[in-house]
């Protein structure tokens, strides 16, 4: 009688490639509900985490300031409020003086628009499209009718929702300024706190991956800064010259646009060749729109190099793609935050890159026993092992390599 068969290994039957395919395929959809998961968690509390994004750039740009009055022995807490109510006076100031602009200029602009209105009306009739004024009216007509059909329909619905969205934005603003004051006054202490959270043996990693991010993030905040103030007052010299009304708010509009980047700068350009058109006829808007190409270009090609190229080594392929998929998904605000976010996680990644290729030496993973297997060409073979330096396997430290007896806290700097 013949013995019980062998159970059949079923992994040998199937090709490597798809063993591979597959592991491969679980992993990265883990990866992807996790990512999704994530991101509709924060999209829920979005009034909550976009304003201390918001926070959190605005606190890279800021926090020089309040160090160097820390420096000139100004107690933190007062500078850092300091900072922030400059802040606001700056903003506000800038809002004012957009306002009056706009208020004095606005009469001789609806005149400029009404004359500019009619001349597109005689050359509708006199030029190539050779329209009568029947056409001509019946449009006019049809496109008042579909204004006053807009307006008059669902009327409180768009009053109610008009009121929620400012009701959000004002609580939005109160967030971020708050959540500044405080990142600004006590960030070292809020990073120690998160650094806690995670285990002891990760906590190394963790910290330095923190600053390498906040570096990144720091060099891009003020590249950009510096970028968009290049942007504003070349585009509003080239406004003034042409004589074109409203210089001033197109400067602000431009440098607000060009934190988004790559295509933020060119659509606050086209308001001011739109304003050139309206204001001072074609010939003046096609001037304009050569002196926004002229800015934009000197931008692309000397400002963003120079002062981006050590802080977001980033393709610009993938920051096109980023800033697409930032729409996509949260509109403006994504777009807003999909370059600096995807310029700190390439920062990390590439950061950790050496310890997970240490990792993946034949010695097997931390806490094996064995030492790393690091050729004479790595620069990890003059690298001391975990012996000599009273490393704890995964990245801790042993008691004894402290020269106190205690073991190592994490660093409660902020990155």
């Amino acid at each position: 009688m013949a013995g019980p068969t062998e159970p059949r290994d079923v992994d040998r039957d199937v090709p490597y490639g798809i063993r591979l395919g597959a592991a491969w395929s679980w992993r990265l959809i883990v990866i992807a509900v996790v990512a999704y998961g994530v991101f509709l968690v924060l999209g829920y509390f979005s009034e909550i985490t976009v304003p201390i994004a918001i926070a959190v750039l605005i606190t890279a740009l800021a926090v020089p300031a309040v160090d160097a009055l820390e420096r000139l022995r100004v107690p933190r807490l007062a500078g850092a409020l300091a900072v922030v109510l400059g802040g606001i006076a700056l903003v506000a100031g800038m809002l004012t003086l957009i306002g009056q602009q706009v208020a004095t200029q606005f009469d001789d602009l609806r005149d400029q628009l009404i004359v500019g209105i009619d001349e597109i009306q005689d050359w509708a009739r006199t030029g190539p499209l050779g329209l009568s004024d029947d056409q001509l009216s019946g449009w006019l007509d049809d496109v008042t009718q579909a204004l006053q059909d807009a307006g008059s329909t669902d009327l409180v619905s768009r009053v109610t929702a008009v009121g929620t969205t400012v009701t959000h934005f004002v609580a939005g603003l109160f967030i971020a300024l708050f959540a500044t004051y405080f990142f600004l006054y006590q960030g070292k202490r809020i990073w120690g706190w998160v650094t806690r959270l995670v285990p002891q043996a990760a906590r190394e990693r963790v910290d330095s991956s923190g600053r390498v991010a906040w570096t990144t993030l720091t060099g891009f905040v003020r590249a950009t800064v510096l970028v968009a103030l290049v942007d504003a007052i070349g585009i509003a010299l080239v406004a003034v010259v042409l004589n074109v009304p409203l210089a001033l708010a197109i400067a602000t509009l431009v440098f607000l646009g060009a934190f988004i980047p790559i295509i933020g700068a060119f659509l606050s350009g086209l308001v001011a060749v739109m304003v050139a058109l309206v204001a001072q006829g074609p010939w003046v808007a096609v001037l304009m729109l050569i002196g926004v190409i002229a800015v934009q270009q000197l931008e692309s090609h000397v400002l963003q190099p120079f002062l981006m190229g050590a802080f977001v080594a980033v393709h610009p392929l993938a920051i096109i793609a980023a800033i697409a998929a930032g729409a996509t998904l949260a509109g403006i605000v994504g777009a807003l935050l999909a370059v600096p976010t995807v310029a700190c996680v390439n920062s990390v990644v590439r950061h950790l890159a050496p310890g997970w290729a240490a990792y993946r030496q034949p010695h097997g993973p931390p806490g094996s026993g064995a030492p790393p297997a690091a050729d004479s060409d790595s620069p990890l073979a003059d690298s001391p092992g975990p012996a000599d330096r009273g490393d704890r396997p995964g990245g801790g430290r042993t008691p004894e390599a402290d020269h106190d007896g205690r073991r190592d806290q994490p660093d409660e700097e902020n990155p």
